[in-house]
């Protein structure tokens, strides 16, 4: 039996996509792994002998430099190497190198590549500042890389920010962060603001996975080939060890806006209950699902393709409810 080219093009357009739905989820989770030979450690001291307490620990620091411009005067060569900006703090004494000097104007853009953060409940940002001089600095925060919003200014006495303060929705997950020194104090050997280490405590990690990869098209039973899948993402939250887990179900619009709502809702019970049974008694998860049905869709439901994009759920892990409850 002929079958027509158009067909043809259309399976295999939805096929790749598919496939690669699956190659980038585990490209994201293979990133996971590297944390998760980490400690428990979840405070860390700042330059004044402060702890600092982050409710994911170790992820919950920026991975990677996206960009940089040392400003003019510039500071010593040695304290010109970004990358020193990056993961957990290990700033010991000022006459080691072990932190980036923007310079007089100079800016610093990072990426945190194993997490993002939100504009939740307390705090949100913290910036290992160091060195004898504190000098002020602008922050702003980006989803893309591209568009960026105003998160407020570290100084002296303050390294800390709610992005409540400036009026940031609570919805986004922010995953870049840029800081740029105000020209404030540029006469030391380190001019221009020293950063250690770029923290965020209100981070999240957050899945999001194509529900074709977990399901049969109308089904909310998980496809053996899911239990992989979902038992990397324990073996990541048993690494965590205490959290918040939201868990979020889409659909495209085929069928009645009940149906998909049902539909969404079992398929986020089925993920919920499978990662109970993986995770045992190892760990301290708060759960919480919702189907949302066909209301939030990412493309419009008009070709197989965009539907298939629709068909989604989301994992969310959030700070615990023991942290919370401990914000003044």
């Amino acid at each position: 039996m002929a079958i027509s080219t158009k067909f043809l093009s259309s399976f295999k357009s939805t096929n790749m996509l598919l496939r690669t739905s699956s190659i980038l989820f585990f490209i994201f989770l293979g990133t996971f792994f590297c944390f998760s030979q980490s400690t428990d450690r979840k405070s860390y001291r700042n330059s004044n002998g402060k702890n600092i307490y982050l409710p994911l620990g170790k992820i919950s620091f920026a991975d990677t430099v996206v960009d940089f411009y040392i400003g003019t005067p510039k500071p010593l060569r040695k304290f010109r190497n970004p990358e020193e900006s990056l993961k957990e703090p290990d700033y010991t004494s000022y006459s080691i190198p072990s932190f980036f000097s923007l310079g007089c104007g100079g800016n610093l853009t990072v990426k945190f590549t194993d997490n993002g953060f939100m504009n939740l409940a307390g705090k949100d940002i913290y910036i290992f500042e160091v060195g004898p001089a504190r000098e002020p600095a602008k922050v702003e925060i980006s989803k893309d890389g591209i568009e960026w919003i105003y998160a407020g200014e570290i100084d002296g006495g303050r390294s800390v920010l709610e992005l409540s303060d400036q009026n940031i929705d609570t919805t986004s997950i922010f995953y870049y962060l840029r800081v740029t020194d105000l020209k404030s104090l540029c006469v030391s050997k380190s001019a221009g603001a020293d950063i250690d280490a770029i923290a965020a405590i209100n981070s999240v990690i957050h899945f999001d996975m194509n529900a074709d990869v977990l399901f049969d098209v109308g089904k909310s039973e998980l496809k053996p080939k899911s239990i992989k899948t979902l038992d990397s993402i324990s073996k990541i939250m048993i690494k965590i060890g205490e959290a918040n887990l939201s868990i979020v179900g889409h659909t495209d619009s085929d069928g009645t806006e009940e149906y998909n709502y049902g539909l969404s809702y079992n398929r986020c019970y089925s993920v919920r209950e499978k990662l109970k049974n993986l995770l045992g008694n190892s760990s301290d998860f708060k759960f919480s699902i919702k189907g949302l049905g066909e209301s939030f869709p990412k493309a419009p439901n008009d070709s197989d393709i965009n539907k298939q994009i629709n068909r989604r759920v989301e994992i969310t892990l959030l700070p615990p409810n023991d942290y919370y409850g401990n914000i003044p």
